[in-house]
């Protein structure tokens, strides 16, 4: 058992400095939970489309895929994403209280301009996340220490240390892109990623921290096509978003005290990965049945530090250190034409996680996890279609057990301490619907 400190001034002063610090760094590890789902036929084969020259859907995981359909398309979808996180702690734990269903866009126009040039602009959500754990979740971060009664202090009690009570991450990306087919089984397209963080919510028991902001990257594909064999490649670039945001103390006595910063205006980078797919696809019933594996690399490396300043005398409030780690996934997807208007789809995918136990944190209980999805797809005629795709994703149980003590005196040190030790499961439901409409522009 942990032994936990007196209550005294001296670390809680020390704890209340570092309140601010504990949201901010938690902030680098939300922005780490990417969604891969892109259309609904990528939910339909766990994402497994790189390589895939047919489908609709699939021109958003690589925009070199437009040089291979005859026809301009317009796609319009909706991801609906029901998370569920949970944690047991002797003394503790619950369900984070999130939204029932969050929602993101799936939109993707391809525009055949000849028989050499294509030109697209997706708009979808490729990070997201929202957790909502209650007070008193975590023990080790729970209680009050009092403050010296008048005239040697204000008297009263104040919180011992912050807890985390709510992360929320929306990122927009609007990926505009060029196509060119330099032979007619080879093309390449370029394109830019400008994403936009919509809403981004770091909020504790004792400060609040919320904004938005945008940033610019670039991405990179090509694909072969012969005969029933295909492959393809896709390279989105790291990102830096600027996010420009208002931080909140919410305790008055404890920002007159000193041991929190007064309310202001911040700043601070958040930076996201890079991302690298490949894929190959086999037609093995030629217009009947298709099989694609693709391997994924993520570069969540990218996440060295967190720089939050305030405009008060520019000082920085926190310089966090996340060190997370690149990592691998792996997806097998399958289409079967049913008729020559029905399509049944099939994935699996065996994604790893990029957050190592040395920066656990509770605002992204991340792990492992396998996703299986199901699709369809219906012609409609008139060049309409109408899809519909779910997936269920398991996260692997995480027992965590820290190596390192939470020490009061280091406050801001939470992630990857004792403070939270316990067992994380996770799950969530996504469904997806789209609608899409084939046209000859010219």
């Amino acid at each position: 058992m942990m032994h936990r400190q007196p209550h005294t001034i001296t670390p809680v002063v020390a704890c209340m400095a570092a309140a601010f610090g504990l949201g901010a760094g938690s902030q680098a590890l939300a922005s780490g939970f990417a969604v891969p789902e892109l259309s609904t036929a990528g939910i339909g084969t766990a994402n497994a489309l790189v390589a895939n020259p047919d489908e609709r859907g699939a021109i958003v995981y690589n925009p070199a895929a437009m040089a291979f359909h005859d026809q301009s398309t317009l796609n319009l979808g909706t991801l609906f994403i029901s998370p569920d996180f949970s944690v047991d702690i002797p003394g503790g734990g619950g369900d984070s209280q999130g939204a029932d269903w969050l929602v993101a866009p799936m939109i993707q126009a391809a525009l055949r301009i000849n028989e050499r040039w294509s030109a697209g602009l997706g708009v979808t959500a490729p990070f997201g996340l929202e957790t909502r754990w209650p007070l008193n979740t975590f023990p080790q971060l729970t209680g009050t220490a009092q403050l010296p009664p008048p005239p040697f202090g204000p008297g009263g009690s104040i919180p011992l240390s912050p807890q985390p009570t709510q992360s929320k991450l929306e990122i927009l990306d609007f990926t505009p892109t060029a196509t060119y087919a330099i032979t007619p089984e080879f093309a390449v397209s370029a394109g830019v990623d400008i994403y936009w963080a919509k809403t981004a919510e770091l909020n504790s028991s004792l400060t609040q921290l919320e904004g938005d902001g945008s940033g610019f990257g670039f991405n990179l594909s090509a694909m072969y096509v012969k005969d029933r064999f295909s492959a393809g490649i896709n390279f989105h670039s790291a990102s830096t978003v600027n996010i420009d945001g208002y931080y909140s103390a919410l305790n008055p006595t404890l920002v007159a005290l000193g041991a929190l910063p007064p309310s202001q205006t911040a700043e601070m980078d958040l930076n996201l990965p890079w991302r690298l797919q490949l894929g190959v696809r086999y037609e093995v019933l030629e217009d009947k049945v298709a099989v694609e594996l693709d391997w994924t690399r993520t570069g969540w490396s990218e996440f060295e530090e967190i720089k939050v300043t305030g405009d008060i005398a520019g000082a920085t409030l926190i310089n966090d250190q996340n060190q997370w780690d690149d990592a691998n996934a792996i997806r097998l997807g399958a289409t079967y034409n049913l008729t020559d208007a029905t399509q049944l789809r099939l994935g699996y995918s065996y994604d790893e996680t990029g957050q190592p136990d040395q920066y656990f944190s509770a605002r992204v209980p991340d792990n492992d996890r396998n996703l299986f999805g199901i699709g369809v797809a219906h012609k409609l005629g008139n060049g309409w279609q109408l899809e519909a795709g779910y997936m269920y994703v398991r996260f692997d149980d995480r027992n965590y057990r820290a190596d390192r003590a939470y020490d009061l005196r280091e406050p801001a040190e939470v992630n990857g301490t004792s403070a939270l030790d316990g067992d994380y499961e996770a799950s969530a439901h996504l469904v997806g619907i789209e609608v899409s409409k084939g046209f000859d522009l010219f």
